[in-house]
């Protein structure tokens, strides 16, 4: 049997013999806001719901003055065309828009 490598989105399930799992969003989506927290931002968590815009970003993070959208999302998981619409144009008026699939993408927020 050969060693199977796990991505940054995965967990090894207790007693599978090595089978692995996906790590859910949520996990992910946690761990960025706690770590942008422990850091000074004032984060907002945002849900989808009536009267929302589609695509608006998962996460709003403040601090100095500083606006950023954070979209988390899996090792696999791509933008929709609503989110990426959101992005275009939070880019062409200037603001800050991360696609994160972990703490490693928020670098330029220390």
């Amino acid at each position: 049997m050969s060693a199977r490598k796990m991505t940054g989105d995965q967990l090894p399930l207790p007693g599978s013999g090595g089978r692995v799992k996906r790590q859910p969003e949520s996990v992910t989506l946690a761990a960025i806001r706690a770590w942008l927290t422990k850091r000074g931002h004032d984060v907002t968590r945002h849900q989808q719901g009536m009267g929302s815009r589609k695509g608006f970003p998962d996460l709003t993070a403040l601090r100095d003055g500083r606006t950023v959208y954070i979209e988390v999302k899996t090792a696999f998981g791509e933008l929709s065309p609503y989110q990426r619409e959101f992005r275009d144009v939070c880019e062409a008026h200037g603001g800050t828009y991360i696609v994160a699939r972990g703490i490693d993408d928020l670098a330029g927020l220390e």
